[in-house]
């Protein structure tokens, strides 16, 4: 006779599936030869020998750190010193140098202290593993030079969003570009920005279409400021090594720009370096790839960029993940995704967090900003032990049961409305708990507010009548409130 009592079935216990897991196999995107770098662009071995030759401090500090034994994860005056001596650099020097460590992943925190990251174990011998640290520096520049304190926050935000494309100029040009035409293209990229965002004021709007000849104070007051972020952020970019600026030859065959340069006085001019070209190139290409790709998420907001990588596997998504990325400035972009991961479609949530790793060492305060978040709290946890150097299998160790739990309820949430049956069923393999039973109780007390729509695609897709029977019955409970 069968026991219609409900089974203690043994969950086996394996490692949590990625989120990845739930998609579908993408879809044959065809081939395409491999793009070839601009005419002139050093190879890999010699773009990686210069961005070590520029980021010496940085590995210099990451190794005293590392022989600190547990140097602490924020740098006092007294450790500063230390470093001063022992490196025989000014406090001012190491605490740049320590920035750009993180910032590039020599080092990581971790429970309060500084650890080695990876990438110094890597440094020396892998060229891809120092371009990749240096093209995340390249995209903290302004975290690695901070703008002026007495800076309007508002007005440095649009410049840093306005520097992407004055990178862009400087590649397209395949040469030096005079800075009044740098700072015209971001005088109008601004204007654009606050258009978009309807804060050009009226009475400036209507004397602009009356055609008044004399500009107004705010208008005078603006390109003030404009000039001085513009030299702001060509210093910053300069000082991580993207760009070189210097003074005008004399004599050129711009002669007449020469001459208008000279009425502003302002004689100067921005070139790339080899490096700069290199990543801004790579940045155009993706940019490229993903236009002219079958997915096309380029210009797509993130929650429906995320939509349209949902069918990829790992790979192809996170080539997505990175030309969307390279056509925005870093921090509006994770704005965007910790914006999509906070709606309401969970699989949008995994997949946010999986663009925040490709993004790296930039997205790490915005993440951590959102750890008391319920709903963003796993996920956050997970990116910031993973970030931290933990090994993925093992970073689940970082949450709490209850966490765990939440995390397993929304996974179940994404498989129910973007995977099919089987694959709901063999999440119950990656359950913490060792009982289906367990399980049950966890999940009616963790307050997932999926957890009814879970257990009921569950019980259906589940092949065992005992197993699904109870299910449901731990569905009709949480939706009655009974115990």
């Amino acid at each position: 006779m069968t026991s219609r009592t409900p089974r203690d079935s043994r969950l086996r216990l394996v490692r949590n599936r990625p989120m990845a897991t739930a998609r579908r196999p993408a879809v044959n995107r065809g081939s395409r030869p491999a793009p070839r770098p601009p005419e002139g662009t050093p190879p890999p071995a010699e773009l990686a020998r210069r961005a070590r030759a520029g980021l010496t401090g940085a590995v210099a500090i990451a190794h005293w750190a590392a022989a600190e034994h547990g140097a602490p994860g924020a740098l006092s005056d007294e450790a500063a010193a230390r470093a001063a001596a022992a490196l025989g650099l000014s406090p001012r020097e190491v605490r740049s140098d320590w920035d750009r460590a993180r910032l590039i992943g020599l080092i990581e925190h971790h429970a309060g202290t500084t650890r080695p990251g990876w990438r110094l174990q890597a440094w020396d011998r892998d060229d891809s593993a120092v371009l990749r640290g240096w093209v995340a520096l390249l995209d903290a520049w302004s975290l690695a030079c901070p703008a002026p304190e007495t800076a309007e926050p508002t007005a440095v935000a649009e410049v840093v969003e306005a520097v992407p494309q004055l990178l862009s100029l400087l590649q397209l040009s395949a040469g030096p570009v005079p800075i009044s035409v740098l700072l015209d293209m971001l005088r109008q990229r601004v204007a654009e920005l606050r258009t978009e965002r309807c804060e050009v004021p009226q009475e400036a709007a209507e004397a602009r279409e009356s055609g008044k000849a004399a500009e107004s104070p705010r208008d005078a007051g603006d390109d003030t400021i404009l000039e001085g972020l513009l030299d702001w952020a060509l210093e910053a970019l300069a000082s991580v090594g993207a760009l070189t600026v210097r003074e005008s030859p004399q004599d050129g065959p711009e002669g007449a720009g020469s001459a208008a340069d000279d009425a502003k006085g302002d004689r100067r001019e921005a070139v790339l370096t080899a490096l700069g070209n290199w990543a801004v190139w790579v940045k155009l290409e993706q940019i490229c790839v993903a236009a002219q790709s079958p997915a096309g998420n380029i210009e797509q907001p993130a929650a429906d960029m995320l939509r349209g990588c949902a069918g990829l596997t790992p790979g192809p998504a996170r080539a997505e993940y990175r030309a969307w990325l390279a056509a925005r400035p870093v921090g509006s972009a994770v704005t965007e995704l910790i914006e999509a991961a906070r709606g309401d479609d969970a699989l949008l949530r995994g997949l946010a967090f999986e663009a925040l790793r490709v993004v790296g060492a930039p997205a790490e305060p915005a993440v951590r900003a959102v750890v008391g978040e319920s709903c963003l709290r796993p996920y956050a946890l997970l990116w910031l032990a993973e970030h931290e150097g933990a090994d993925p299998d093992e970073a689940l160790d970082v949450l709490t049961r209850e966490e765990a739990t939440w995390l397993w309820v929304d996974t179940a949430a994404a498989i129910s409305d973007h995977g099919e049956s089987p694959l709901l069923v063999r999440h119950l393999e990656s359950a913490v708990q060792g009982t289906v039973p367990a399980l049950l109780e966890e999940v009616r007390a963790v307050g997932h507010p999926r957890t009814v729509q879970v257990l009921v695609a569950l019980a259906a897709a589940h092949p065992d009548p005992a197993l699904a029977k109870a299910v449901r019955r731990a569905a009709f409970q949480v939706h009655t409130g009974g115990v």
